[in-house]
């Protein structure tokens, strides 16, 4: 299935917030379609697909990728369901997002590939690199880069739930003046913006992969 690239409003009035995905809100409270205003009762399978459908949309991964991100997790020491919560959160293009660096997952997948960003001083181009703690990433500097990154900043903000004045989370520093970043340790579950729930992910997948 290829990356989804229609109307992103119409994916958040069926499955809700999604930070990654957009910015923007709906006027419309329906899900969408002709029968989107009508009660239904969702079975099991429903509920079950619909987190999923969460976590491939607010993240714009395939299918594909994240059953692969299921089967790494799996080989992982720990709870399934937070492991790929952080293969997912550890990516570049989502450590450059929640750095504030562009205003959703697609702008930032952009901006990676692109060649806008370089890890430890290198270049890197592939959005699915996984970060590790220790690594250093910053804008390239060029002044096309740096012009596009400023623009993205007046959109968007540092995706953080400390009330301090320290940019970041408790996995990320953030410096706006240097365009510059950290990623200090490995997400923590409690840090992880997405609104899923990753148990009915992991069901989900229990007989399929």
């Amino acid at each position: 299935m290829s990356r989804y690239r229609g109307p992103r409003l119409r994916i958040t009035r069926r499955l809700g917030e999604l930070p990654g995905l957009v910015k923007k809100t709906s006027a419309k409270t329906n899900p969408p379609g002709q029968h989107g205003a009508l009660p239904q009762k969702p079975s099991q399978y429903g509920i079950r697909l619909k987190e999923k459908q969460k976590l491939r949309f607010n993240y714009g991964i395939h299918e594909k990728q994240l059953v692969n991100y299921v089967k790494k997790a799996r080989r992982q020491q720990g709870a399934t369901g937070e492991k790929l919560l952080q293969l997912l959160e550890m990516r570049l293009d989502t450590i450059i997002y929640r750095s504030g660096f562009a205003p959703t997952m697609r702008a930032s997948r952009q901006l990676v590939t692109h060649g806008h960003i370089c890890v430890n001083s290198n270049r890197v181009d592939i959005p699915s690199y996984q970060c590790k703690p220790g690594d250093t990433f910053i804008v390239k500097n060029k002044k096309a880069s740096i012009k596009l990154v400023e623009s993205y900043l007046q959109q968007s903000s540092p995706i953080t739930l400390s009330q301090g004045d320290k940019i970041g989370s408790s996995h990320l520093e953030f410096d706006s003046k240097n365009l510059s970043g950290l990623v200090k340790s490995t997400i923590a579950r409690n840090d992880v913006s997405c609104p899923v729930n990753e148990f009915l992910i992991i069901e989900y997948y229990s007989r399929k992969v």
